[in-house]
């Protein structure tokens, strides 16, 4: 790994000097373990511990296939999808992993007995495969984490839609949170010059979601004027559309849990922050009751800060807990985005309030080709910022999915695979200073 590292640091290396380079038989990933899919058994999920599943392993190097890319990783960081592998929950991914191994002989690769997990990751090409032509060793990349096969018409107009459609890292094996990633060619995209490592691995993942899910014409197709709701606003997915609202002229409500995080909102340029903790607000009564009375509170709150407009969109993530309210609060002919459903995957509505005032609720998930890159080339230019806050080794990833599983977290959590420290790959340091305030937001608070 040395001679790898050596060579990314080196600004003389040249793309002949990275396909010589010899490539080590094992590197270290972090994995679960098949062994332990149990372990958790009888717990509830906020007991599930993920430093208890989450190892650091030394893996073997995975044969390199057609169209595919070996990339040395210098930064991943953690989603929520890491969680649910760590806990197991909502079935294990070796599932995931068995289905896809069944597919081809080439896929029998991903069905091991144990999963390297991850779905961001900053790094450098190491090799290509046959086939592979926009994409050389030595190459700069950030990766979306859309795995398609594109073997059916159904994902030609839409990649999203391939019946082969899977997350990297998390329905698929050699994810980012490791030294070295297999990933297909056609995910990779040209790391942001003025971001450091972690930073331009930071954002892959949930900028790319946010963007489908709130600005692409496949999600909500979000205008100027609009005023958008959106839950856990300086999470690692709302505070990418909290940004993606006030670049595109909306007008963002974005609801956090407490005074920091409403802190965090307002110096991203947000002006109506609800903090739903310190404003009370319980929408179930019990485990299977919900309280109409509190939508109608939350619903006269948000017309305070609308002048009196009901809600266009809704940024809907949270699932179970929220997902009445966002109904209700909802106008007339508005927009439901719904994903990930992190505190439950049972909704439960009102249809009333849908059925008679013609809204729409509409699945998103992650993002298309097309969207991947443009949610990235905004990235680029500076005008979507890394929301990162903290950095983690990768020794300590299982801390990081804990933060994040907790809640303990703002923003973006980040992790260091063989960058030896943070603040290194920088090679626009003008367009950086530009906009080094906005890039360290999340850490400063």
């Amino acid at each position: 790994m040395k001679e790898i590292l050596d060579a990314i640091q080196s600004p003389e290396s040249t793309s002949a000097d990275f396909a010589a380079l010899p490539l080590p038989e094992s590197y270290r990933a972090i994995t679960v373990h098949k062994d332990e899919t149990e372990m958790f058994d009888g717990l509830t999920t906020r007991d599930k511990d993920p430093r208890k599943s989450i190892h650091l392993d030394e893996v073997p190097i995975p044969e390199l296939g057609p169209g595919e890319a070996l990339v040395a990783v210098m930064a991943s960081s953690v989603n929520y999808n890491s969680v649910w592998t760590s806990i197991f929950e909502p079935v294990s991914t070796f599932s995931f992993l068995e289905r896809y191994g069944r597919l081809s002989e080439l896929t029998k690769r991903h069905d091991l007995p144990y999963h390297i997990i991850g779905s961001d990751l900053a790094g450098v090409v190491l090799r290509t495969g046959p086939g592979v032509n926009a994409w050389n060793p030595g190459d700069e990349v950030v990766a979306h984490c859309l795995s398609v096969e594109l073997e059916s018409s159904d994902g030609h107009n839409d990649t999203m839609l391939d019946p082969e459609q899977r997350i990297w890292g998390f329905e698929t094996n050699f994810g980012g949170l490791a030294e070295i990633a297999l990933v297909k060619s056609n995910q990779l995209m040209p790391k942001p010059k003025h971001l450091s490592w972690e930073e331009a691995a930071a954002p892959g993942l949930v900028n790319s979601t946010a963007y489908r899910q709130l600005v692409s014409r496949n999600g909500a197709g979000m205008k100027q004027g609009d005023n958008v709701l959106i839950w856990g606003a300086s999470g690692g997915l709302g505070s990418y559309a909290t940004q993606f609202a006030l670049a595109g002229g909306a007008n963002p409500i974005c609801v956090v849990s407490s005074p920091e995080k409403a802190d965090i909102c307002r110096a991203m340029g947000a002006e109506a922050v609800i903090d739903r903790n310190a404003e009370g607000y319980k929408f179930w009564k019990d485990e299977r009751t919900q309280d109409p009375k509190e939508w109608k509170r939350f619903g006269k709150r948000i017309r305070e800060f609308t002048g009196g407009e009901d809600i266009d969109i809704v940024f809907e993530h949270p699932g179970r807990e929220t997902f009445g309210a966002s109904v209700y609060v909802t106008r007339k002919g508005g927009t439901i985005t719904t994903c990930a459903s992190t505190s439950g995957y049972m909704h439960e509505y009102d249809n009333r309030y849908l059925w008679m005032s013609l809204k729409r609720i509409i699945g998103s998930h992650f993002a298309n080709y097309r969207e991947a890159w443009e949610a990235n080339r905004l990235i680029a230019k500076g005008k979507i910022h890394p929301t990162l806050s903290k950095v983690y080794s990768l020794e300590d990833t299982g801390q990081a999915a804990y933060d994040v599983h907790r809640n303990l977290h703002q923003g973006k959590v980040g992790v260091l695979a063989l960058s030896p420290r943070e603040g290194l790959g920088v090679s626009d340091p003008e367009l950086r200073e530009k906009h080094l305030d906005a890039i360290n937001r999340f850490r400063n608070v």
